[in-house]
């Protein structure tokens, strides 16, 4: 199958590079980038010299409509928007890694990202791309929007609790942590190794573009208006996220009890790994994979839930999910193209 990747210099465009050079059903046909059309993908990229050394393309509607059948968007904010409509209409399938397609609300997408949403019908028509809880749907996807990487670490590790009513969902904070590379690849003040080297930093409280997309399928994973306290922060380090969640149990129950509720829930799941041993799990645990490891903690003294839950930025809460959900969408093993080790040290 002929694939395309548009917006090809970014860290989410390399790594689906990287990942469909090995999944045995696919060509990635072209690599569009509207900044360096003509430069060959391995110039910005030297590590993929003699791997994938292709000029990358402008992009031309009626090219790609005769020569792709999916195409990948690891665009900027309120780029997908304008130009995948016009795919659609053509039957190409288009997987969205931006934000564009997350909310079904345009106002509230304009209020949190600042930009002009999509028109309300493909909002509706997208499928959102968290693929171990919304599998069915996307099976019959014509247009996904991709989690992004907070709300996957989020959501995954707080959905069998809450669908259980094993806590009270008036209750939840989230605290999360990622790597640099979460803030892309242009260069600014804050990302200047002598500004994050040595340093934490939290950023954008309250306001976090990902608050409304985590606030909507926790919302509608029990039927009912949910709103959370999340805080972000930028880490020095280069991949990962890690978000440790706290809500109040509802009733009470053992931690071995839980685990195994966790485990029965993604026991069909190979991307989700729970603890049930008594480790934390760390970033380092999942580096360079589609894994996501989760970690369980009663604290009976204060009656909280304690989540960890860890996930690469750039795989399981971009590239890597993208292609799972490709996957799903052809029926071919989730696992293919994925089932690799993560990096260690």
């Amino acid at each position: 199958m002929k694939v395309a990747v548009v917006g090809g210099t970014g860290y989410g465009a390399v790594e689906l590079t990287r990942f469909l050079h090995h999944h045995p059903y696919v060509k990635l046909e072209q690599v569009i980038s509207h900044s360096q059309a003509g430069v060959a993908l391995s110039q910005v990229y030297p590590h993929l010299i003699t791997i994938v050394d292709q000029p990358m393309d402008e992009l031309k509607l009626d090219e790609m409509i005769d020569n792709v059948d999916l195409i990948f968007f690891a665009t900027p904010t309120s780029v997908s928007s304008k130009l995948a409509p016009s795919f659609i209409e053509q039957g190409i399938i288009c997987i969205d890694l931006s934000g564009d397609f997350r909310l079904n609300n345009r106002e509230q997408y304009q209020d949190w990202y600042g930009y002009q949403a999509a028109d309300q019908l493909y909002l509706d028509q997208a499928v959102y791309g968290l693929s171990e809880i919304y599998r069915e749907q996307i099976k019959k996807a014509r247009l996904i929007a991709n989690p992004g990487c907070y709300p996957t670490a989020t959501l995954l590790g707080l959905i069998p609790a809450l669908q259980s009513n094993k806590i009270k969902a008036s209750s939840i904070i989230v605290d999360g942590k990622t790597g640099t590379s979460g803030a892309g690849r242009s260069t600014s003040l804050t990302m200047h190794y002598s500004e994050m080297n040595e340093n934490v930093v939290a950023y954008q409280l309250g306001q976090h573009k990902h608050i409304p997309e985590m606030e909507r399928y926790l919302s509608e994973t029990v039927d009912q208006p949910i709103q959370l306290n999340f805080t972000p922060h930028i880490v020095p380090m280069t991949r990962g996220i890690m978000t440790t969640i706290y809500a109040d149990l509802a009733k009470e129950i053992s931690q071995a009890e839980l685990i195994e509720r966790y485990q029965t829930f993604y026991q069909d799941d190979p991307f989700i790994r729970i603890r049930s041993n008594g480790t934390i799990p760390a970033t380092k645990h999942v580096y360079g994979s589609n894994y996501c490891d989760i970690a369980l903690h009663i604290d009976q003294r204060t009656g909280k839930l304690i989540v960890v839950s860890v996930i690469d930025n750039l795989v399981k809460g971009a590239a890597g999910q993208a292609i799972q959900n490709m996957n799903i969408l052809f029926n071919w093993d989730e696992q293919t193209g994925l089932n690799q080790i993560p990096l260690y040290p």
